[in-house]
C-alpha cells in the first residue's frame, strides 16, 4: 500500500506524540525500517507541522551548541588566553583531559591535537597529578563496571559517572576501559552462548569433502527462488553426492518447512537410504526448524550444516542452481506457472539422464549410479 505525504505526516505525528514504532509497525502493518525513514524525511514539530529542517541538520546543530557549551566552560575555568605562548596554553588544558573530548579541548586554546597528545603521553610518568587522576577514575570505571553486572558499556558508564558527580568524557571512559579490559558482556552473550552449544547443533560434518564411496550416503539440499511475473517460485532439491543426481524436487510459492520436509520424504520413499546417511544444507530456517530435525531423527538420518556466511560449504548445491538458471530458466519464456514447473522438470530430467559431469568423468549421474549397480552385483 502506497501512502501519501499527508498520510506519512499524520503517522510521524503519532511517533513524535510518543506512540512507539513497534505498536505502529503491528497497527499499520508497516515494516520498522521504514518508519524509521519516514522519521527522518518527515521531521514535524509537536503540532504536527513538517519541520523547515531535517532531523539529521537537528542533531548536527544538537552537538554543535553542546561542543560550543564545553569550549566556553573550557575557556572560563582555564585562566590562560588563546593569546599565550604554547607551553601554557598546554599546561592549562592538562586538567580537561578525560573530561571533555580532545577535538572540544584542543579548539577551546587552539592547539593542535596532536601537539596536546605528545605533551600528555610525554609527560604522564613524571606527572603524578595526571596517574593519580587516571588512576581514580579507573577504579571508579571499574567500580560501575563491576555494580552493574559487566554488562554496560562505556556511553552508560560515562552517564552514571556523570550523575554521580564526575565531569569525565565518553572516549576517555572507551579508552580506560580497554586498557583494563572490560567490555560488555551483552556485545559477547548471544555469539559465546552459541559457540558453546555450536558443536552439539549445527556441526559441518562435510567440511566440503563431496564425494561419497557409494549411492545413499550423503545428500546435500538447497533451496532457490525464481521470480515470475509479479511472485516468486521456489524449488527445493536434494543431490545424491555420489552420482550428482537430483533424487528429489519440490516446487512451491512459498519457502517453507513444508516445502522442505515434503522434499527429503520424497527423496526418502524413492531411494529408501540404509540408517546413518548424512544430509547436508545451510543454515536457512526451514532446515533448523525442529519439525525438519524431527524428521531426520526419525529416519535416523544425522544433520550437516554449512557455516555461517560460507556457501562454498554448500557448493554442489549451488552449482546445480546456477546451472539450472543459466541452461535453463534465463534462457526461456515462461507464459504460465504450469510452463514454468515443466521447465523445471525437463532440465533435471536432462540434468540426470544427457547431462555429462566432469566431477564423473563425463558420465551423468544415472549412467555413474547404473555403473555402481552392475559393479556391486
Amino acid at each position: 500500500m502506497k501512502y501519501s505525504n499527508k498520510e506519512k505526516l499524520s503517522i510521524v505525528a503519532r511517533c513524535q506524540q510518543g506512540e512507539s514504532i513497534a505498536t505502529l509497525s503491528n497497527e499499520l502493518a508497516i515494516p520498522r525500517s521504514t518508519l524509521y525513514r519516514w522519521l527522518k524525511s518527515f521531521p514535524t514539530d509537536s503540532a504536527g507541522k513538517p519541520l523547515k529542517f531535517s532531523y539529521q541538520e537537528y542533531t548536527l546543530l544538537q552537538r554543535k551548541v553542546e561542543k560550543l557549551q564545553n569550549i566556553i566552560t573550557i575557556l572560563k575555568s582555564a585562566d590562560c588566553l588563546v593569546s599565550a605562548p604554547l607551553r601554557e596554553r598546554l599546561h592549562a588544558l592538562e586538567p580537561f583531559y578525560g573530561k571533555y573530548e580532545i577535538h572540544t579541548i584542543c579548539e577551546a586554546l587552539d592547539v593542535d591535537r596532536g601537539t596536546f597528545y605528545n605533551h600528555m603521553l610525554r609527560n604522564k610518568r613524571e606527572n603524578a597529578w595526571f596517574e593519580k587522576r587516571r588512576q581514580e577514575y579507573c577504579q571508579v570505571i571499574r567500580d560501575v563496571f563491576d555494580e552493574y553486572h559487566q554488562v554496560l558499556g562505556g556511553e552508560k558508564i560515562r552517564t552514571i559517572l556523570i550523575q554521580r558527580g564526575h565531569q569525565i568524557s565518553a572516549e576517555y571512559v572507551s579508552r580506560l576501559m580497554r586498557e583494563m579490559g572490560l567490555s560488555s558482556v551483552r556485545t559477547t552473550a548471544k555469539k559465546e552462548y552459541l559457540k558453546l552449544r555450536e558443536p552439539e547443533r549445527k556441526k559441518n560434518l562435510l567440511q566440503q569433502q563431496f564425494t561419497a564411496t557409494q549411492p545413499n550416503q550423503r545428500w546435500v539440499s538447497d533451496v532457490s527462488c525464481f521470480k515470475l511475473g509479479d511472485h516468486y517460485f521456489y524449488v527445493c532439491v536434494i543431490i545424491d553426492l555420489f552420482s550428482r543426481k537430483v533424487i528429489a524436487y519440490k516446487i512451491s510459492k512459498r519457502n517453507s518447512t513444508q516445502l522442505i520436509t515434503a522434499t527429503f520424504k520424497m527423496a526418502y520413499e524413492e531411494r529408501q537410504p540404509p540408517s546413518g546417511l548424512i544430509f547436508h544444507s545451510d543454515r536457512g530456517a526451514q532446515y533448523t526448524s525442529h519439525r525438519f530435525q524431527q524428521l531426520l531423527h526419525e529416519h535416523n538420518t544425522e544433520q550437516s550444516f554449512s557455516q555461517p556466511g560460507k556457501p562454498h560449504d554448500n557448493a554442489v548445491a549451488e552449482s546445480f542452481f546456477a546451472s539450472l538458471k543459466k541452461e535453463e530458466l534465463y534462457r526461456r519464456e515462461h507464459p504460465s506457472d504450469r510452463a514454468f514447473q515443466a521447465s523445471v522438470a525437463s532440465y533435471i530430467e536432462f540434468y540426470n539422464t544427457k547431462r555429462p559431469h566432469r566431477t564423473l568423468k563425463n558420465l551423468t549421474p544415472c549412467q555413474m549410479e547404473e555403473n555402481f549397480s552392475k559393479n556391486d552385483k
